[in-house]
């Protein structure tokens, strides 16, 4: 069996519309490393995008979901429940910030828990619309896809769209669009556009994902929290990307001292098996009704025993500090190769903990993105062996999201391998 043969098989087996990504197929993997089914070791610095901060195989999770094999692997909670998916509900209610007395619901995707935070929010209210920001990524359901702002892929040929979704400007510094300019944006929205009374909900990412790394400052976070407290608007952040210890904190909205009203939890929470989460005041998740809620493998036994585990390595491991520890090492080394005359394509570097982005442009003065560049940098380096990430609206930023469990050495060698990676496209 080789690449190229799989590479062949999914052409011909494969909808069109799953991206190929790299033609690298995976036989197994251990921790922040991987190798492929002709044994070439890949250092991974996109963990499964952002599902890994724990690892891969992390030894606590693989023992407690062994362990749950042997008990039962499916009930439907729904049918018959089981305690994991209790203790699990009781700890994330105990974790969420804010001192409101918390519930939870557990289902499979991050679109499942974004279409879900939607619901509770107009069974809450009895509002329809809900405001998003550009560059903003929810998920590829219907509705997931109409609160993303980012066209392409997510969007093309897909449409019409459900409908009371509206989009506001993102504060991006390096694009010059200030917190002061979105919250107007938002205020000219109410405005003209939509009556705040009309608002269930208004969704926000702490840091954008696939919009780009792009950080809602503390400032930011909380004018958003002061102005649903004002209209009586439900605050939903989304943490699927940035949650569980990969910014330095729990969730990344700890870092604004702000508590939302909802949270969406998935990716990393499980430890590679499929899970997501909404946890919301207790008031607001027990306004829809019973069957409202859930799913057939919603809070699957073998998940829910997993991010136990996961939360009990976090805790054990220290992992929120480790990612400042990370951050801080991926980023200054960043800032470095941006200071090289040899390097003049990187733009900017930004990161909140261990979530880092560098942004490749063409020209630092123009900022004109550099999306070929960084594609070839994608490509190049997987050469190299190291499985990078890129993103953002004009898809020319790298994302750094390796596990939190990876050793400084491993850490190193992919940075070497991005530089040396970036200094033979640019010298080309």
């Amino acid at each position: 069996m080789s690449n190229q043969s799989l590479v062949v098989r999914r052409e011909a087996a494969v909808s069109r519309g799953i991206s190929a990504g790299l033609p690298i197929y995976i036989d197994r993997a251990e921790n922040a490393e991987m190798w492929d089914v002709e044994g070439k070791r890949y250092i991974d610095f996109g963990a499964g995008i952002a599902v890994l901060n724990t690892g891969h195989r992390h030894p606590k999770v693989m023992e407690a979901v062994k362990a749950q094999l042997d008990r039962f692997t499916h009930t439907c909670m729904m049918v018959t429940p089981y305690d994991s998916f209790v203790e699990l509900a009781e700890k994330l209610n105990a974790l969420v910030p804010g001192d409101t007395p918390k519930k939870t619901a557990f289902f499979t995707t991050g679109a499942e828990a974004v279409e879900n935070a939607v619901k509770v929010a107009r069974a809450a209210t009895g509002r329809p619309a809900v405001v998003a920001f550009s560059g903003g990524f929810h998920g590829r359901t219907l509705l997931g896809m109409a609160l993303t702002g980012k066209v392409v892929p997510y969007k093309v040929g897909f449409g019409p769209f459900p409908a009371d979704i509206y989009h506001v400007p993102f504060p991006n510094a390096y694009r010059e669009i200030s917190v002061a300019e979105s919250l107007k944006a938002l205020d000219t929205l109410f405005k003209s556009d939509v009556d705040p009374a009309r608002v269930a909900a208004i969704i926000v990412e702490p840091v954008q994902g696939e919009g780009g790394f792009n950080i809602a400052s503390p400032e930011f976070l909380q004018a958003i929290r002061a102005v649903c407290d004002k209209h009586g608007i439900i605050m939903i952040v989304d943490e699927i990307q940035t949650g569980f210890a990969r910014t330095g904190k729990m969730f990344a909205v700890e870092h604004a001292g702000v508590e939302p009203d909802l949270i969406t939890m998935a990716k990393s929470l499980a430890g590679g098996f499929p899970l997501s989460a909404l946890t919301g005041k207790a008031a607001l998740m027990d306004a829809p009704i019973p069957g409202g809620l859930g799913g057939t493998y919603a809070g699957s036994p073998l998940a829910t025993t997993a991010a136990l585990a996961v939360l009990d390595a976090i805790e054990e491991e220290k992992l929120c500090e480790r990612a400042v520890v990370i951050g801080e090492r991926i980023a200054d080394r960043f800032r470095v190769m941006g200071q090289r005359n040899s390097l003049p394509v990187v733009g900017d570097v930004r990161n909140l903990g261990a979530m880092v982005a560098m942004e490749l442009v063409t020209d630092r003065q123009t900022k004109e993105p550099a999306a070929d560049l960084t594609k070839a940098l994608v490509a190049k380096a997987a050469e190299k062996g190291l499985v990078l990430l890129s993103c953002g609206t004009y898809a020319n930023v790298i994302r750094v999201l390796v596990p939190l469990t990876a050793s400084d050495a491993v850490i190193d060698e992919g940075l070497d391998i991005i530089e040396r990676s970036l200094e033979e496209l640019v010298s080309a």
